[in-house]
């Protein structure tokens, strides 16, 4: 997943009795009893009731039964209604069940009783359920919210514990399971999912998917809307809506080359077709990596692929993430740090070296930002690498520091090791770790045994230690920097002198990245007069890359600029990405008239906004 914002906090929660049950399965975010049972296979079959906004019908469990003597079998839920639980086989027979206590964060546990003659290595059960209308994994969204505005729209988002919402199931990253799935829908919508999807698919109301390799269950995703398909290259396309698909086709173009970049570096792609699923600006998270589509936010889209660095992170994760996966939140940066550093590789092997390092910086600027919020809140635990999330929500460690701080360590390791030993080391681990999920200690070894341990070993265990233990960014980081934003300093050093007018910048060949870097780094006692400057030369208030108009309206909220409070308004009601909504109305909320401003502006945004983002921000700026 690409994203950045700060903590969640508030979060922080006493053990109770039930939570303590998920501690057999070795993961303090599941209640699941993975060492007596392991699933193994998922079959789906659900209707999607757009009317009661709510999937119904049953899922088939396989399990595998580790411990013999075992006769129940735990699983994750959050806010299902289970109307019956069957054991299939040798014959169809009802079984007693129980929902615990639900718990704030995990949910509850199905407790799951198994007669003395369910014999056998397997075990397969039937859950029939249904979902609820506020599923935290599921969105569902009026004509009136998407682009065509005729039809609805559902999708769901099952990182980091939300699958549980809207499937019953071992909701944790150290199982891995196939499935298959059997989607009911209106016949005028098309359903998709990560999974093998049909390009050619007509539209019925009745699709199948077959997942044939093992994943985690935070990758199982749906996707039903007015959906279109246009192919980009011989194993890569675009599903989107008919109002949307042909901006986005022209603007992820490279996608193919992408992943053939991808392969060279770092091993063969293993999973079939990657097509991206372009969804309505609702989508909380800027992609999402589910295997074979990924879900993506259409602010990306910016009309010159200035943006495609989020395609390059969803694309790395196909090797760091969903072929070798974290185990635990706690060990997340194995995903997103590894990804964030595949990601600067394919920008800088599409694009060139200047790109990668202008990427790197800002990383490095964000992730500085969020080192310095989290230690402010008193969270500073959650800027070391290695986290432990026990009693919080998994979601409280996606700030940047596994992202930028993980990619932070890999380039350490490069300029230790050298690139193409790393490359190689890569290489080996992907392949050796392959459709498994690993905990932070098993990378461990594994480095220590492939270079730790060697006798020109150019790395010291007491290092590596600094890296996963202590907070911050270490002495030993290699920081990034920019050639192409000294130059951009340098200018708007001269402009905040009065050297230079606004008009007469040399901004004409600027990418987004240098307009970030210009406008993220502007004093805080900026005017509203030097604000209305630069509006006048360069239009800022009205432009169309939504991460420019973002860092644009954090500057007028400070700035007091009010001729930007229409577009804010506008940009907070049409867009439901968190990096980009939420450090807005925080900025709102420091000032009297500000949250006045954040609660008039956010009783009209809260329909838009997924249940995570609204439940963050009904404790921030207080529900409508």
């Amino acid at each position: 997943m690409s994203v950045r914002f700060a903590a969640i906090g508030a979060l922080l929660m006493t053990l109770s009795p039930t939570i303590h049950a998920a501690v057999p399965s070795g993961d303090a975010h599941s209640f699941a009893n993975t060492r007596e049972f392991r699933a193994t296979h998922l079959s789906l079959d659900l209707q999607a009731d757009f009317a009661r906004k709510r999937l119904r019908g049953h899922a088939d469990l396989t399990l595998q039964r580790l411990d013999p003597q075992s006769r129940r079998i735990v699983l994750d839920t959050r806010g299902l209604t289970v109307s019956k639980v069957e054991l299939l086989q040798p014959q169809p027979v009802a079984l007693k069940f129980t929902l615990g206590e639900a718990q704030p964060m995990l949910g509850a546990p199905l407790s799951i009783e198994l007669p003395a003659s369910a014999q056998g290595k397997d075990v397969l059960v039937r859950i029939h359920y249904e979902t609820s209308p506020q599923a935290s994994g599921l969105q569902w969204l009026e004509p009136s919210q998407t682009a065509g505005k005729k039809h609805p729209y559902l999708y769901s988002q099952s990182q980091a514990i939300h699958a549980r919402s809207w499937i019953p199931l071992q909701d944790t990253p150290q199982v891995r399971l196939t499935y298959d799935a059997h989607i009911r829908t209106p016949p005028e919508l098309l359903a998709v999912m990560s999974a093998e999807n049909d390009p050619d698919a007509q539209r019925d109301g009745d699709y199948r998917f077959r997942m044939p390799q093992a994943i985690p269950s935070y990758l199982i995703a749906l996707g039903v809307g007015d959906l279109v398909f246009r192919p980009i290259g011989k194993q890569t396309g675009v599903y989107a809506e008919p109002a949307v698909v042909e901006a986005a086709a022209a603007e992820f173009a490279d996608v193919q080359s992408m992943l053939e970049a991808c392969e060279k570096l770092f091993g063969p792609y293993r999973w079939g077709r990657y097509d991206l699923l372009i969804l309505p600006p609702s989508f909380m998270w800027g992609g999402m990596e589910n295997p074979r589509l990924t879900f993506l936010t259409p602010t990306v889209i910016a009309g010159d692929r200035s943006l495609v660095s989020l395609i390059a992170h969803e694309l790395a994760h196909s090797w760091s993430g969903n072929l070798v996966t974290n185990a635990d939140w706690d060990s997340v940066w194995l995903n997103e740090g590894f990804t964030t550093y595949l990601e600067r590789r394919i920008i800088e092997a599409l694009y060139g070296r200047e790109r990668h390092e202008m990427e790197d910086t800002l990383g490095l600027q964000s992730l500085q930002r969020d080192i310095a919020d989290l230690t402010e809140q008193g969270d500073a635990a959650l800027t070391k690498l290695d986290m432990d999330l026990k009693g919080r929500d998994p979601d409280d460690a996606f700030s940047d520091v596994p992202y930028e701080k993980g990619r932070l360590f890999l380039g350490f390791l490069e300029s230790r090791l050298g690139r193409a030993e790393l490359d190689r080391f890569l290489r080996g681990y992907f392949d050796h770790f392959a459709f498994q999920s690993i905990s932070a200690g098993t990378f461990v070894d594994y480095l220590t045994k492939h270079e730790l341990d060697r006798a020109d070993a150019r790395i010291t265990r007491a290092e590596l230690q600094v890296w996963l233990d202590e907070p911050g960014i270490p002495a030993l980081a290699v920081l990034p920097h920019s050639d192409a934003f000294k130059r951009i300093d340098a200018q708007r050093d001269a402009w905040l002198k009065g050297a230079t007018p606004a008009k007469s910048l040399d901004t004409s060949k600027w990418t987004t990245h240098e307009w970030l870097h210009f406008l993220d780094n502007m004093p805080a006692d900026l005017s509203s007069a030097r604000m209305a400057e630069l509006d006048e030369a360069f239009h800022l208030t009205t432009s169309t890359n939504a991460m420019i108009a973002h860092s644009w309206l954090l500057d007028a909220i400070r700035a007091g600029y009010t001729p930007a409070w229409p577009r804010l308004e506008n940009y907070l009601t049409t867009i439901g990405r968190r990096k980009l909504v939420k450090d807005l109305y925080e900025e709102l909320l420091k000032t009297t008239d500000g949250k006045q401003m954040a609660q008039r502006i956010y009783a009209r945004a809260r329909p838009l906004y997924q249940v995570p983002l609204a439940a963050q921000l009904d404790e921030l700026v207080g529900k409508p």
